[in-house]
């Protein structure tokens, strides 16, 4: 697989908009070393890759709307010679990214649930949040085919549990004491999403390109990432790899 003009694009995009918040590298190396450090949360190893990874997503038996893709399924495939290209790129970022530590989950996806419990604030991850862990940690991901993930810069989106008219709502949701209602947004991971402000334009992070961003945990010294998964065009799944 190419990397198309249209990929290559974002790249320009986020050097205008996103260079103060984007660091980008050349190597598995460096992506994982890097420190975060200043407004900088996001890592990029930009890569231009070869294979066929659609030829991967037809062949892979589905299950439900999401479908792990375990190594073994993944070297039984009979493929063509660029199905195989893309196979051992796969088989190589799950090797090294285990190899740091990481546990990553190779996925086929049709399309996440749907979060309409309140209309007023989904928390499904079609909305922009951040991640967060007790423990230090980072996010990895790639999109290899499908619609790739965005991300938005933190001076463009605000907290949705800090704009009054949802704060409001979520204060006659939850119905207790004040002393209390900071937990119920943390328990029920409301603090974590975010609205994207009404003039920013999330930025597409590519097909083929590894990103390392920060997570909310106690030790972290920056910002987390604002994210969040695209919507899929229909009858097209998406190849991700995500830890």
């Amino acid at each position: 697989m190419g990397t198309s003009g249209d990929e290559n694009s974002f790249l320009d995009v986020y050097e205008e908009t996103l260079s103060h918040q984007i660091h980008r590298v050349t190597n598995f190396q460096d992506l994982v070393s890097t420190a975060f450090h200043g407004e900088i949360n996001a890592m990029c190893w930009t890569r231009h890759l070869v294979g066929d990874f659609s030829e991967i997503v037809k062949k892979i038996e589905l299950e439900g709307n999401i479908t792990a893709v375990e190594e073994e399924e993944l070297r039984a495939l009979l493929l063509s010679e660029q199905g195989q290209m893309a196979r051992e790129l796969l088989l190589n970022d799950l090797k090294v990214l285990k190899s740091h530590g990481a546990s990553p989950v190779l996925n086929v996806i049709k399309y996440y649930e749907r979060d309409d419990a309140l209309p007023f604030f989904p928390t499904d991850v079609y909305s922009f949040h951040v991640d967060r862990s007790p423990i230090p940690t980072d996010t990895f991901l790639c999109t290899y085919y499908g619609e790739p993930s965005e991300i938005l810069p933190n001076s463009k989106g605000r907290q949705k549990v800090l704009i009054p008219e949802i704060r409001g709502k979520l204060k006659k949701l939850y119905g207790g004491p004040d002393d209390g209602f900071e937990s119920f947004l943390s328990e029920h991971f409301f603090d974590l999403h975010y609205q994207a402000n009404p003039s920013a334009r999330p930025i597409s992070l590519g097909l083929g390109h590894l990103w390392r961003l920060a997570v909310d945990h106690p030790q972290s010294h920056v910002p987390p990432c604002l994210h969040r998964a695209p919507q899929e065009k229909l009858g097209q799944n998406r190849l991700l790899l995500i830890c």
